[in-house]
């Protein structure tokens, strides 16, 4: 299935290249938002809370009025968790609050699966190199993405599970990798990271792994009608 994504920052939906260089921004996200109407799941980044420079709060709050969706950007504490979905949204995506020295940070995922439930998490297991990384991808961790959904399993209902080496290339993403991911979890698997063609979609599909796409979709190279 194919789960389109919003990022935004500075109040409009942007899309960025390895989650540094900007190569796309929308400043009406209008459009969008009816285009991605039809879809049963939506993912909705705010990048700003992500890097700790303010939020888009409100614009957050408004399309999850209108789309269900799936928030991230800034789930660092139960509070914050508890905020994003009284606002609107589905489940939480929880990334770098995860780890904590090198491994995985049982006590907080305990919290936040005890104040929330474990059904309204979903935790972003995001990879450079074949091992976690963290902080926007500039901390990288001795843990594999493997490891790390083993042991955190217990504490979400569903993963994210980013190849960060081919995110935003539109070049493909590694299929192998996210194999590995899904075979390691008897949890529900969302991938992305370069995924560009139907081909791709359905290919994940037929595996039982669902795809978030936004560079290709923005940039007008995925035709959200099928061909």
């Amino acid at each position: 299935m194919l789960i389109p994504s919003i990022d935004l920052q500075d109040g409009v939906a942007v899309q960025l290249v390895q989650g540094e260089r900007l190569l796309f921004q929308a400043p009406d996200i209008e459009p969008w938002i009816v285009r991605f109407s039809r879809f049963p799941r939506v993912q909705l980044i705010d990048l700003d809370a992500a890097m700790g420079r303010g939020d888009n709060a409100p614009i957050v709050a408004a399309i999850c009025g209108r789309l269900p969706c799936r928030v991230g950007g800034g789930i660092r504490t139960v509070e914050r968790a508890r905020a994003v979905l009284l606002s609107g949204a589905r489940a939480v995506i929880a990334s770098s609050a995860f780890f904590r020295d090198d491994a995985v940070d049982l006590a907080f995922a305990s919290s936040l699966a005890e104040a929330v439930g474990p059904e309204r998490i979903i935790a972003a297991v995001d990879s450079r190199g074949g091992r976690v990384a963290i902080h926007g991808w500039k901390t990288v961790l001795p843990i594999t993405a493997v490891e790390a959904v083993r042991t955190l399993a217990p504490f979400c209902s569903e993963f994210l599970y980013t190849h960060i080496d081919t995110e935003g290339l539109m070049q493909g993403t590694d299929v192998d990798a996210i194999l590995s991911v899904r075979d390691a979890t008897d949890r529900r698997v969302t991938a992305a990271g370069g995924i560009t063609t139907w081909a791709e979609i359905d290919r994940l599909d037929a595996w039982g792994v669902d795809a978030v796409v936004g560079m290709a979709i923005y940039t007008g190279q995925l035709p959200l009608e099928r061909p």
